[in-house]
């Protein structure tokens, strides 16, 4: 699983995700890419079966590229525990997506069997994505 090696503070308040992507919303290093429709939290459990999927269709045929990164705690309590008493322990991380995100990208394989890969991984994800190709290709 993906996770930070270090951050300057183990828990972090929960916010939320608002607005379009302002970075990494154009497919920069492979053809095709796999791009967030809505907002979301991908866990990085999800971030690794969708990788997974990929890699399995595509065998040794090309290349990915994972353009999200999980650095965001989330904690929780253990179950059955009173109210109070403070906050959680951290359990996971997550990786905040913004509509426009390009969230995988795959090059060097056929056109056909890198959409049906990343139609695969869509979905292991809980948010809608479409298939968005690199211009000029």
């Amino acid at each position: 699983m993906l996770a930070p090696k270090k951050v300057k503070y183990r828990k972090r308040q929960k916010g939320r995700v608002r607005g379009k992507a302002q970075r990494g919303n154009s497919v920069a290093f492979g053809e095709i890419g796999l791009k967030a429709l809505e907002h979301g939290k991908i866990t990085s459990q999800q971030i690794e079966a969708a990788r997974v999927a990929i890699m399995r269709h595509i065998k040794r045929g090309g290349k990915v590229w994972i353009r999200i990164f999980p650095d965001y705690p989330v904690t929780s309590k253990p179950a059955e525990v009173r109210m109070g008493k403070g906050k959680g322990a951290p359990e996971g991380w997550v990786a905040p997506v913004r509509p426009g995100r390009i969230m995988y990208e795959v090059k060097g394989a056929d056109m056909e069997l890198m959409k049906e890969a990343l139609k695969r991984a869509a979905y292991k994800l809980p948010i809608k994505t479409a298939i968005v190709v690199k211009e000029g290709m």
